[in-house]
């Protein structure tokens, strides 16, 4: 599968079937986020790998929207050092795309579970510490997201885009 057409097939995949991620397909996924691009090339972001099925219950628990969890197989936090790095949102934020399109390259469905949370500062702590008390997150850490991760209970359709010339403009914006 090329790019493009792991771009074209991801989906958000909340059901997973039961079975084990073997550890070298877990490992290509964790290192499209380690080779992600960082702004200025600092070390801006830090990724933690959770395989363990009580802690990723527990994470479940992060916002009531991400109750599928407790089917992944794996997931990936993802975290940024605004003390490293003013692009360190960006920075996680890119390793999180590359994350899910390497996942879907491999046959895993992914889901995004976004942490951090840029409009509500008091729900972004709680949703922060709730993680960081979990997984000994340094203090100076902003937890940006969880993917979670497993092989798909289904396959989804593509999905319905907006018209094109909705997004897409050329030169000026039309």
């Amino acid at each position: 599968m090329d790019v493009f057409q792991a771009i074209q097939e991801r989906r958000e995949i909340t059901a997973y079937v039961n079975r084990c991620i073997p550890n070298e397909v877990l490992e290509k996924v964790v290192d499209a986020g380690y080779y992600a691009p960082s702004g200025n090339n600092l070390p801006s972001k830090s990724l933690i790998v959770v395989r363990n099925r009580s802690t990723l219950d527990s994470l479940a628990a992060t916002t009531p929207y991400m109750k599928w969890l407790k089917e992944a197989q794996a997931a990936i936090v993802v975290t940024g050092k605004p003390q490293i790095s003013k692009y360190w949102l960006q920075d996680a934020s890119i390793a999180c795309a590359f994350i899910w399109l390497e996942a879907v390259e491999v046959g895993l469905g992914a889901a995004f579970g976004a942490v951090y949370h840029s409009e509500d500062e008091n729900e972004s702590i709680v949703r922060e510490n709730h993680v960081r008390k979990l997984l000994s997150i340094p203090e100076e850490h902003r937890i940006v997201a969880i993917l979670g991760m497993g092989y798909p209970q289904e396959a989804l359709k593509p999905k319905k885009h907006l018209a094109r010339e909705e997004i897409v403009h050329y030169d000026t914006f039309s």
